[in-house]
């Protein structure tokens, strides 16, 4: 069986938000995280994108488990920077927790990083402004973000 077709068995294509009877459509896959898989999540009627982080509940067994998914949603929606990644909203069902997110449509640094193999001075004092400018925003407020790593860093429309 194939990723995608694995993917398919526990995600479904159309997925429903209980809470309010929003439906998304599953759309790109994006890639995967330690405990989440990502993909493009169409609103069904609006057409708003959003990046979907799509975690498993047989990953969140453990008391702990629950308790740091539970944690990240409740510091990411308190968040509010341009350089950090928007929060907008999260929902279960009884196979997953879904985090909807601002989509970078220019990807990852990690992505970049490939593509291009090297920056240029000027294009790394930016995107250095704006990482330092998001790290002092949340150190600012007592966090720490403990994963900054180049396939952590995304680009969106205005890079």
């Amino acid at each position: 069986m194939s990723r995608r077709e694995d993917d398919a068995s526990t995600i479904p294509e159309t997925i429903v938000d209980r809470n309010n009877g929003y439906s998304y459509i599953r759309r790109r896959f994006f890639g995967k995280g330690g405990f989440a898989k990502c993909y493009e999540l169409e609103k069904l009627g609006s057409g708003v994108i959003y990046a979907g982080k799509i975690v498993s509940k047989t990953l969140l067994l453990k008391e702990n488990q629950k308790e740091k998914m539970a944690q990240e949603i409740h510091i990411h929606r308190s968040l509010e920077h341009k350089n950090i990644v928007k929060f907008y909203g999260y929902f279960e069902d009884t196979h997953n927790v879904y985090v909807l997110l601002e989509l970078c449509r220019k990807r990852s640094m990690m992505e970049l990083h490939k593509r291009r193999k090297a920056l240029t001075e000027p294009e790394v004092r930016y995107f250095m402004k704006q990482l330092l400018e998001g790290v002092s925003y949340l150190h600012d407020l007592k966090i720490i973000h403990r994963d900054l790593k180049l396939g952590n860093l995304f680009l969106n429309d205005h890079l």
